[in-house]
């Protein structure tokens, strides 16, 4: 319940979600404050179009990333954490199994190729959601049958990137490891490296999936439906980022 709750509010605080708030605020205002409600309208389609376009989607995404660096000039880390990112459930093409997301598998991939440029131990975490099954034992079958590479740990009940690094926490302490590299998305580092400094891990960034600036033409000023969902999560991370510190103040 939590869990729906949690998603259900950020999805009103995210694009579209906001948009469509404002737009049907005008609309209730159009003959009190038809002034305001046109205002209102406009800014709302104008952050639409904005929020849509490549260009802008691409500035969001960049500001959150952090310069590109490779983890394994450091070989000091003690294990290899790797971030889950959804599931496909049931894939019919793999004979009913889960598969991991197209983000996921993406982690999983750069993970592999840090276990065997380290050779460290790897944990996989990511748990369940609406009572299915969790993503780390898809996860793991990947990484092991497709990969071919071992997984220690495998945690299987967080269900957002905070309980990520609590229980990735409980599982390591117990052998001694602190200092880790983490593997996400270069966008989702910044909260991911928060949340697991916090649970008290040293953190060597481990990123992958970095955008790349292009020649700008007039198809970044053009909207399209991939530019508005990179845009929503870049505003994800950082009201996210906001969330956690607010949460640690309190002592959450």
């Amino acid at each position: 319940m939590e869990w729906l709750i949690t998603n259900a509010v950020a999805a009103w605080l995210l694009p579209p979600g906001f948009v469509v708030v404002a737009l049907f605020a005008g609309w209730l205002l159009m003959r009190k404050r038809p002034a305001l409600a046109r205002g209102m309208v406009g800014l709302a389609l104008f952050a639409l179009y904005a929020l849509a376009t490549p260009y802008v989607a691409h500035q969001f995404r960049h500001r959150l990333e952090a310069a590109p660096s490779d983890p394994a000039a450091d070989k000091t880390g003690q294990a290899i954490v790797v971030l889950g990112a959804g599931v496909q459930m049931d894939a019919p093409e793999y004979g009913g199994a889960d598969s991991p997301s197209t983000d996921a598998l993406s982690r999983l991939r750069y993970g592999a190729h840090l276990y065997r440029a380290l050779g460290k131990p790897v944990l996989v975490t990511g748990g369940a959601v609406l009572d299915y099954r969790p993503e780390a034992i898809a996860m793991k079958a990947v990484l092991e049958n497709e990969f071919r590479v071992p997984v220690r740990w495998a945690e299987r009940k967080s269900r957002n990137t905070l309980e990520n690094a609590r229980l990735s926490r409980e599982l390591l302490n117990a052998e001694g490891i602190r200092k880790i590299y983490l593997v996400t998305q270069a966008w989702h580092m910044p909260r991911a490296r928060l949340a697991f400094e916090h649970a008290g891990f040293e953190v060597i960034p481990a990123a992958t999936g970095y955008s790349r600036s292009t020649k700008l033409t007039i198809l970044d000023f053009i909207p399209s439906a991939d530019a508005l969902l990179t845009s929503s999560r870049s505003f994800h991370e950082v009201i996210g980022i906001g969330w956690y510190h607010l949460r640690f103040l309190l002592g959450r």
